[in-house]
């Protein structure tokens, strides 16, 4: 699902960092020597200077993981010169000499920084989760020594009182006032006592954070299932049994079969196994990872980061951690928040109870003997959807070839839409054999960025799917963007192609709205570029995306057999479509558990910090009346990366508050004519070309001319159905 990028980036972009998104793992533990690197070393080290490679695109087959730790040494070195120029200039502060200069600054450590993060999570090794330990209290250091400088601050607070006599463009007034914001949620305005507590704070948590990350990705792989015995596959087809056979090959257990985990909760081999007793062990060992003792066990860094981020959020004046994120937001508190998911759990709850009962009779009818639990649901859900619905998920797979889904339907509608063309470059270095490079050319004809597709599973890659920049489009610094997108789709056998779940297709269309977000930034400041803009409405354009995976044209163009190039049936299309709302129930209440889950760490204030994560959980989903045991939380506590490690925390809600939105959006592109340039040129003038340069609802309401309402996402949800509690508008 989702993150635009799991860690903001640090040069140039202070304002960012001074917000709740960007929690980038920060500072250094070593001692200078390990910091400094021979003449030698720094003349070979490629990070040290701009590419040269078109649209500044990383030299991917030069850079070495020797290259990182001088190349941040003197990145981070070269950014304090500069911002101690700005600091102590002793002209008066303008926007050009204070706020511009600033945006200016830390041109090297934002390249490394966008490499290395961008790289850690896509195709990481042993030392590179050493520099990444290593370099997360150093870059901590590094940040609050900026953000908490007094000079510095009082400069920009001299621009954001004068604001208004500086005769500034709105791009430019709002910059200040975004830095001024951020400097004062960073702790620009605390007492040098209260800084020291703080730096301390931010430094403990940017290491608890990166140890997260890696112990997920660590006992993930660890956790693979393997399973002696071909008899228990049984219900799988010969493509999903290769591809097991090819993993545990590669794990170096000939013979055998090996289920690598997703890092959700459910696996998808639970919708085909027809061994009970293996999909109870499927969904055990998911259900159990990094909870069960031993070195990736991260219940105690749970603990303790809820109870530093609420110690934080005192320091800094709030009554919680979730109460510092939410200002930022679009929601703006932790009411509106709480208030909005009970609006949503009851109807969504009994959505999903009316669904067990369905699948509960399946069972019954069967003389299954067995109570329904979550590790039968996805099985049988496919037995009601073949029984009501006369419809298969599986016989959709032969439809959904990755390159005709990326080419004939990613791509054409994105042409459709926004007059964009893409040419796929084989001359340009790459990280990954896995990973494909295109140009994208305007409707005009001129180059405007390069995309990176990274799709496949592997061991180095973190799981999940994202979008990241490793350029991003800024007038000021004369820049066009380098985007990438990453999925988990399980590789298949050697020489099979690569057919794809109706889930997987979705996700294919939702991280490239991200990256379409980020390609079609028009801004002239980097602060604003592309998807910097409140993690509550991050996922608005990517959502909207989403509308063309099962548009009738888009759909027509792409569903094509990978054997015969037939396209879907209309049948077996108007199946699918009508089968959509059938599992809305389960999708929307493991989806809320989680969201509610994260609420519940960070609204506690600092007195409040539980012993037990699992009893925590257990009592806040019970509290909020959707502690329903078929249907898990999509996440539990100790591998919950969005809001552990990636940027999301007290911000979960965001996919679904952001669907608000995309319903509304999705209902006016429908009004007006769906998949049209006029459209798309809409859509890109008043939101995606603007990134954060405009406030977030204001684009919203210039883009569908209303305010936003619940009810769209309610139907599309299938949650009309029930009541609802309190208003019937939100955002």
């Amino acid at each position: 699902m989702p993150v635009a990028g799991r860690r903001a980036t640090f040069p140039g972009r202070l304002l960012q960092l001074a917000t709740g998104l960007a929690l980038l793992p920060v500072a250094w533990t070593s001692t200078p020597a390990r910091l400094t690197a021979a003449p030698s070393a720094m003349t070979a080290n490629p990070l040290l200077t701009e590419s040269t490679l078109p649209y500044q695109l990383p030299p991917f087959d030069q850079i070495k993981d020797e290259h990182y730790a001088p190349a941040f040494a003197q990145g981070m070195a070269e950014q304090l010169r500069e911002v101690d120029v700005i600091a102590r200039n002793p002209e008066a502060p303008t926007f050009a000499n204070t706020i511009v200069a600033l945006e200016r600054s830390g041109q090297l450590l934002q390249r490394v920084d966008r490499i290395f993060f961008n790289l850690s999570s896509a195709n990481t090794d042993p030392a590179m989760q050493q520099v990444e330990r290593d370099l997360a209290p150093k870059l901590a250091a590094h940040r609050d020594t900026i953000l908490l400088d007094g000079p510095l601050f009082a400069r920009i607070r001299t621009l954001y009182d004068a604001r208004d006599q500086l005769g500034l463009d709105p791009e430019a007034r709002r910059l200040v006032e975004r830095y001024y914001k951020d400097f004062v949620r960073a702790g620009a305005r605390l007492a040098d006592g209260d800084k020291a507590r703080l730096r301390a704070m931010n430094a403990e948590l940017a290491t608890l954070d990166t140890t997260f990350s890696q112990n997920v990705l660590k006992e993930t792989n660890a956790s693979a299932v393997v399973v002696e015995d071909r008899a228990e596959l049984a219900g799988l087809n010969a493509a999903e049994i290769a591809a097991t056979e090819a993993a545990a090959r590669a794990e170096g257990k000939p013979g055998r079969f090996v289920f690598r985990l997703v890092n959700t909760t459910g696996q998808p081999p639970l919708a085909a196994l027809q061994d009970r007793g293996l999909r109870e062990r499927l969904q055990r060992t998911s259900e159990a990872r990094c909870s069960r003792g031993g070195a990736f066990d991260n219940r105690a860094l749970v603990l303790r980061m809820a109870q530093v981020r609420a110690e934080r959020a005192a320091l800094l004046g709030y009554p919680s951690h979730a109460a510092y994120t939410l200002e930022d937001q679009t929601a703006g508190d932790v009411g509106t928040v709480n208030r909005f998911l009970a609006q949503l759990a009851p109807p969504a709850v009994a959505n999903a109870r009316r669904e067990a009962a369905q699948l509960q009779a399946q069972i019954d009818a069967a003389r299954g003997g067995i109570q329904l639990a979550a590790w039968d649901w996805s099985f049988y859900e496919e037995k009601v959807r073949q029984a009501d619905y006369a419809f298969d998920e599986a016989q959709l797979r032969p439809y959904f070839e990755l390159n005709h889904v990326l080419f004939d339907g990613v791509f054409y509608a994105a042409e459709r839409l926004y007059g964009l063309t893409f040419k796929e470059r084989h001359d340009l270095p790459v990280y990954h054999p896995d990973v494909r490079v295109f140009e994208v050319f305007d409707a005009d004809g001129r180059p405007l960025a390069l995309f990176l597709g990274d799709y496949y599973a592997r061991p180095s890659k973190k799981g999940g799917a994202w979008m990241s920049a490793y350029v991003r489009q800024a007038g000021l610094l004369g820049t066009r963007p380098v985007i990438a997108n990453h999925l988990n789709i399980p590789p298949p056998a050697p020489g099979a192609p690569t057919l794809l779940t109706s889930d997987e297709v979705r996700t294919l269309f939702h991280e490239f709205g991200h990256a379409l977000h980020g390609m079609l930034a028009r801004v002239k400041y980097p602060r604003f570029s592309g998807t910097q803009v409140p993690r509550d409405f991050v996922e608005l354009p990517s959502q909207i995306n989403e509308i063309w995976a099962v548009y009738p044209e888009v759909l027509r163009h792409y569903a094509r057999h990978y054997q015969t190039g037939e396209t879907m049936p209309p049948a077996l299309l108007e199946k699918m479509l009508a089968a959509r709302k059938f599992g809305q129930g389960f999708k929307t209440t493991e989806y809320l558990a989680a969201a509610l889950v994260d609420q519940a760490w960070h609204q506690l204030k600092p007195g409040e910090i539980p012993a037990d994560p699992a009893a925590f959980e257990a009592a806040a989903l019970e509290r909020a009346g959707i502690n329903f045991a078929p249907v898990p939380p999509r996440y539990h506590s100790a591998y919950f990366s969005h809001v552990f490690a990636g940027g999301y925390s007290a911000g979960y809600y965001s996919y679904i508050w952001a669907e608000v939105l995309d319903a509304d959006g999705e209902a006016w592109f429908e009004q007006h004519g769906g998949l049209t340039r006029a459209n798309g040129d809409h859509f890109r003038q008043t939101v995606l070309g603007l990134g954060g340069s405009e406030d977030a609802m204001t684009m919203f309401r210039h883009f569908t001319g209303g305010e936003p309402d619940i009810g769209p996402l309610l139907r599309r949800r299938g949650l009309d159905e029930a009541p609802a509690r309190g208003g019937a508008r939100s955002p």
